[in-house]
């Protein structure tokens, strides 16, 4: 199980992070790059960016506590995880590779 304390402490375990509100969500971004994940406190789960190959590989995880977004977000590679059924290890591994992604993007608008 990953509690939300967990899952903040571990987005801003990575340099150049910064957190702010994004709808109904909490979005951890890199700094002048894209995010990398949101976080909802009601269903304590975590919207998380893949790559299509690495979301194919994370959903596959036993009890479908991960799956895509269910939109065009999902297509995209965005991929929820219900932090409440996940190993911090697993999301820790998941938040690495979604950081590198957001590193590589443009700069933000």
């Amino acid at each position: 199980m990953t509690s939300k304390e967990s899952f903040f402490n571990m987005c801003h375990s990575f340099p150049g992070v910064e957190q702010n509100p994004h709808f109904e969500r909490t979005a951890f971004k890199v700094t002048g790059k894209r995010i990398f994940a949101t976080y909802h406190g009601p269903s304590n789960s975590a919207n998380i960016v893949l790559s299509p190959t690495e979301q194919h590989t994370f959903c596959e995880y036993e009890g479908g506590a991960i799956y895509p977004v269910p939109n065009k977000w999902g297509e995209k590679g965005w991929t929820t995880f219900e932090l409440k059924s996940i190993p911090p290890e697993l999301v820790l591994e998941a938040l690495n590779l979604a950081y590198e992604l957001a590193k590589k993007s443009k700069t933000s608008k």
